[in-house]
């Protein structure tokens, strides 16, 4: 949803709603959430393990009536309380160190993923001279474009630097399919496509650390860190909607006029763009206004 016009912002205020749109997403703020989780966790486990305070040896009155008073001996070195540097417990550490290598598959699944995407964008857009030429009519950079369309897509906020959306390239089913991912991989599909990620590293690495994170998720306290069954489940709910509602909307919208010029092929790859951003990103490929009331309907239930 947006107020004005995204034609009228310079190339500077659009890499300025980039950067918003990349700190805003809900990847990025999860991360800091486990670098905050780490310091907390820290500081907790050192305040469990700090030894108490040594009491004050007793003096007993008979034996200041005597003369004697018990002179504590001095503990050896290896007795000796260590107040600083107290270390970890095996499985606090490996907490620790799990929840370290956490931060930073997130970190690389979330540059890495819109990395990839912005480059697989500006390649297409480079190399296929109908969208290019789109571009340029309306004087928007390539980079530009390619990079506010991909972060865009993966932080949910379906903002395009056209008037139109994504209208104008609803023939472009090659820049449809580059782009589609993203409306899921950082959306519905984060959590497995995480597990998948942390999956193939335990088994290319074979570090504990990631066999402590898909074992004890609970314990890591990310909120996006899912069990194997949970994860099939969201996958399986994600796929079953959005069939169910591409089928609805390829049934009543199949021949009207909000395709009309498209062939089979654009209209199996537009409908499937569509559909997946009504319920995710928000971005539009079709003029909503001349969809059919039914259709807007099963959107509506959709989000």
């Amino acid at each position: 949803m947006v107020a004005v016009e995204m034609e009228v912002f310079s190339n500077s205020q659009l890499i300025l709603l980039t950067f918003l749109m990349f700190v805003g997403g809900e990847v990025f703020i999860s991360m800091l959430d486990l670098l905050f989780a780490r310091y907390k966790f820290r500081n907790r486990v050192s305040t469990n393990h700090f030894p108490p305070t040594p009491e004050k040896p007793q003096v007993h009155d008979n034996h200041v009536e005597l003369g004697l008073i018990s002179i504590p001996q001095p503990q050896s070195e290896n007795q000796k309380p260590s107040h600083t540097n107290v270390p970890f417990k095996d499985t606090d550490t490996l907490t620790y160190n799990s929840l370290t290598y956490l931060t930073l598959v997130v970190l690389g699944y979330f540059v890495v993923v819109q990395l990839v995407g912005f480059s697989l964008v500006s390649m297409y857009m480079t190399l296929v001279p109908s969208a290019r030429q789109v571009l340029k009519n309306k004087d928007i950079k390539i980079a530009t474009f390619s990079l506010f369309t991909i972060v865009s897509t993966f932080a949910s906020c379906g903002f395009v630097p056209t008037n139109e959306n994504m209208m104008v390239f609803k023939k472009s089913s090659g820049l449809l399919l580059l782009i589609l991912p993203h409306v899921f991989l950082g959306n519905t599909l984060y959590p497995p496509c995480l597990r998948l990620v942390i999956m193939g590293l335990r088994k290319v690495s074979r570090r504990e650390e990631f066999s402590h994170m898909l074992k004890n998720f609970k314990d890591i306290g990310y909120d996006h860190m899912l069990s194997g069954l949970h994860c099939c489940f969201l996958v399986a709910t994600v796929l079953c909607l959005n069939v169910i509602q591409f089928v609805m909307f390829w049934s009543m919208e199949w021949n009207t006029k909000t395709m009309e010029g498209l062939n089979f092929y654009e209209k199996v790859v537009g409908s499937l763009f569509q559909v997946a951003n009504a319920r995710h990103a928000g971005e539009s490929v079709f003029d909503l206004s001349s969809l059919s009331s039914a259709i807007l309907v099963v959107f509506v239930v959709m989000m």
